[in-house]
């Protein structure tokens, strides 16, 4: 099973953990990143993001399936927000679901990794004393 995302609201964890579990997977590896209160050793307020909804789901698509083909998932959720998103929320969850541990913690990783390379999502940091554009791009 694959799902891809963007939204708006805040992302409900639990939803999508127990969202068409597959009795067979031994492994759910649910990453969430959230927004900090600093960054750079400055107060952040909050964080804008802007997204390119069409292409950011075809990449993240892609991204998919390409981990899916790698290590055999037997789940993938991609959900990423959009707009303003405050410190503590969650702004993007990644959950994978395979047989064993093993792949379930690697494709995890190779998922937010390549998101943060490929996709269209753009974050503006907003201080204390102004905002500021932040690339996570290589």
């Amino acid at each position: 099973m694959k799902k891809i995302h963007i939204q708006q609201q805040e992302l409900n964890t639990g939803l999508i953990l127990e969202d068409k579990v597959n009795p067979g997977d031994g492994s759910d590896i649910l990453f969430c990143g959230r927004v900090r209160n600093n960054s750079k050793g400055k107060n952040v307020l909050h964080i804008d993001y802007q997204v390119y909804p069409e292409m950011a789901i075809r990449e993240m698509d892609k991204i998919a399936d390409e981990a899916i083909a790698k290590w055999k998932l037997n789940r993938c959720v991609i959900v990423h927000r959009y707009g303003r998103v405050m410190p503590g929320e969650i702004s993007i969850v990644i959950l994978v679901s395979s047989p064993h541990r093993e792949e379930s913690y690697i494709s995890s990783k190779y998922i937010i990794d390549e998101i943060k390379k490929r996709v269209p999502v753009w974050k503006k940091e907003c201080y204390d004393d102004g905002s500021e554009w932040i690339g996570d791009r290589n």
